[in-house]
C-alpha cells in the first residue's frame, strides 16, 4: 500500500518549470548590496515595491487602524474572535469602491457579488472548482502566467488548451486562434467550460483591446455553455488608465445585464499587485452569477482573509484622498521605471514589446540565441542566471510558441539595483558581440584563405593541364 496519495506523489504541480527553478536559484544566492553584492538579482518576481513609502506614511498617520482601534478604543478582541466567512461588510464595500476607482468609475461593483479569498491564486482555483469538472478544459491565450499550470490544474483536474498568439500582431488574440484552440480541445475530447484571460496581461504588460474583448464576447455569446474569466489583478498598474477596458465595461456598454452572458462573466482581483501587498493574501472573485457566489463563498472557508487584515485595509481603502493619490503616483512611478528598463535594454540592442501596464516587460532576445530553438532559449537563460546572475523568466515557461522571449520584472527592486542588473546584462551582451565579431573575423579569414588556396590549386591544375596538352601535341 502506498504511504501517500496519488495527489501527493504526482508530478503535475508545475514546480519543475524554469519559472520556479529560477526562484530556487535566487534563494540559494540572493543579491544584497552589502552582504552579497555578487549574488543573483531577482527579476522573475512580479512584485510592486515602488510605493511602500506612501503606504508606510499612511500607517504612521493612522495609528488607530494599525493598532486595531476604533475611536481610540481597542477592538482587538472583536477582530481576534470568530468572524463569518462572508467577510467584513466594511472591507467588502471599500474593496468594491476601490475596484470602481481603478476603472475610472466607468463601472460600479456590488459588494454582495464579491467573495473574499486568500489571494488571486485561491480565487482562480475556486472559480475552476465552481465552473468545471475534472477533465474539462479552459482556453488561455499564450503567453500566459506560468503559475496557472499549478493554480488552475493541480487540485482541480482542469486542463488548459492554449490559444496560440504570435509576435506578428503583438501577441493579440484573434478569432482564428480562438477557434483553432476550441477545435483542438474537441479533437482531444475535452469539454471546454471557459476562457481565462489576464487583463492587463501577465507576462506581456499590455491591456486587452476592445477588438479582442469583442471577439471573446462574440464567442461566448455563440457558445452558451462557456464562461469568461478575466483576471484583472494588474488593473491599477496601467500607465494610462483610459487604455484599460474591464469586462464589466463591455457588459455595460453592450447592455448585456440580465442576459445569459451576464451570468457567465467573472472577474478575479487582488491587492497583491496594485497595492503591493502579496503577503496580506487578499483576493476576490466578482460574479453576477448568484450560484457561483454561493458556491464560492462556501469554498472560501478553506482560505479566509484574516479579520485584522480586513479591518486595516478597509480603513486604508476608505480614505479616498489617499487612494486617489496612490493610484496616480503608482502609475507615474511604474511608467518611469518601465521606461528606464526599456531604454537601458534598447541601448544594448535588445527590444521589448510595447507595453502600458504591469510590473514587467516582455523582452525580445531572439537575436541572442545560437539557434531558433527552445533548447537555445534554455541555453541562453542558464547563462543569464548562472553567469550574469539575473533571474528572468524564459518565454517557454509562459508557453510562448516562439523561442527567445523573456519576462523581465522591474518593480521589485531599487533603481540602483536595476542599474546594476542592466550593467551586468550589457557586459554579457558586449562580450557576446565581441566573441561573435572575432568568430566572424576568423570565419572571414578562413574563407579568404580557402579562396587563395582554391585559386592556387586552380592555377596549378590549369598549368598542369596546359603542360599535358603540350606533351600530347609533341
Amino acid at each position: 500500500m502506498d504511504l501517500l496519495s496519488r495527489k501527493a506523489t504526482c508530478n503535475s504541480h508545475g514546480q519543475d518549470s524554469s519559472y520556479f527553478l529560477g526562484w530556487e536559484e535566487y534563494e540559494k544566492n540572493p543579491y544584497d548590496v552589502i552582504k552579497n553584492p555578487q549574488g543573483l538579482i531577482q527579476m522573475g518576481l512580479a512584485e510592486n515595491q515602488l510605493c511602500f513609502d506612501l503606504l508606510e506614511s499612511w500607517l504612521a498617520n493612522n495609528p488607530d487602524a494599525a493598532n486595531f482601534k476604533r475611536d481610540g478604543q481597542s477592538i482587538f478582541r472583536e477582530l481576534a474572535l470568530f468572524q463569518d466567512y462572508h467577510g467584513l461588510s466594511s472591507f467588502k464595500n471599500a474593496l468594491a469602491d476601490f475596484m470602481s476607482e481603478n476603472r475610472g468609475n466607468r463601472v460600479s461593483f456590488d459588494s454582495n457579488n464579491l467573495v473574499l479569498t486568500a489571494g488571486a491564486t485561491s480565487a482562480n482555483e475556486t472559480l475552476m472548482f465552481c465552473l468545471a469538472n475534472p477533465g474539462d478544459a479552459f482556453l488561455l491565450p499564450t503567453p500566459y502566467y506560468p503559475g496557472f499550470d499549478r493554480d488552475l490544474k493541480w487540485r482541480t483536474g482542469v486542463e488548459i488548451v492554449p490559444i496560440q498568439c504570435s509576435s506578428t500582431n503583438g501577441f493579440r488574440i484573434t478569432k482564428l486562434a480562438l477557434e483553432e484552440a476550441y477545435e483542438q480541445a474537441k479533437k482531444l475530447n475535452l469539454n471546454v467550460k471557459g476562457i481565462l484571460i489576464t487583463n492587463p496581461s501577465n507576462p506581456l504588460g499590455t491591456t486587452t483591446t476592445q477588438t479582442e474583448l469583442n471577439i471573446l464576447f462574440d464567442f461566448i455569446s455563440k457558445n452558451k455553455n462557456i464562461h469568461l474569466v478575466s483576471d484583472e489583478i494588474y488593473s491599477g498598474t496601467v500607465f494610462n488608465s483610459s487604455e484599460f477596458i474591464s469586462v464589466m465595461e463591455i457588459i455595460k456598454n453592450n447592455q448585456l445585464e440580465n442576459t445569459d452572458v451576464f451570468n457567465r462573466v467573472h472577474i478575479v482581483y487582488s491587492l497583491s499587485k496594485d497595492l503591493g501587498l502579496p503577503g496580506f493574501r487578499v483576493g476576490a472573485i466578482y460574479s453576477n452569477n448568484k450560484d457561483v457566489i454561493s458556491a464560492a463563498t462556501k469554498m472560501s472557508s478553506f482560505g479566509l482573509v484574516s479579520s485584522q487584515t480586513q479591518y486595516l485595509l478597509s480603513a486604508l481603502l476608505s480614505d479616498k484622498k489617499f487612494t486617489k493619490n496612490y493610484l496616480r503616483e503608482n502609475q507615474k512611478r511604474l511608467k518611469n521605471r518601465q521606461r528606464k528598463l526599456v531604454s537601458g535594454l534598447e541601448a544594448m540592442g535588445i527590444g521589448c514589446l510595447k507595453s502600458n501596464a504591469g510590473l514587467f516587460c516582455w523582452v525580445d532576445m531572439r537575436h541572442l540565441l545560437s539557434s531558433k530553438t527552445f533548447e537555445a532559449e534554455m541555453e541562453l537563460w542558464k547563462k543569464i542566471v548562472y553567469e550574469v546572475k539575473l533571474n528572468i523568466s524564459p518565454g517557454s515557461s509562459c508557453h510562448c510558441e516562439e523561442p527567445g522571449w523573456f519576462r523581465v520584472c522591474f518593480a521589485n527592486m531599487s533603481e540602483e539595483t536595476l542599474n546594476l542588473a542592466l550593467k551586468r546584462l550589457k557586459k554579457f551582451v558586449d562580450d557576446g558581440n565581441s566573441k561573435r565579431s572575432c568568430q566572424n573575423n576568423e570565419n572571414q579569414r578562413q574563407k579568404s584563405s580557402r579562396k587563395k588556396t582554391m585559386s592556387t590549386v586552380s592555377n596549378w591544375v590549369f598549368r598542369l593541364s596546359f603542360q599535358d596538352r603540350e606533351a600530347e601535341e609533341r
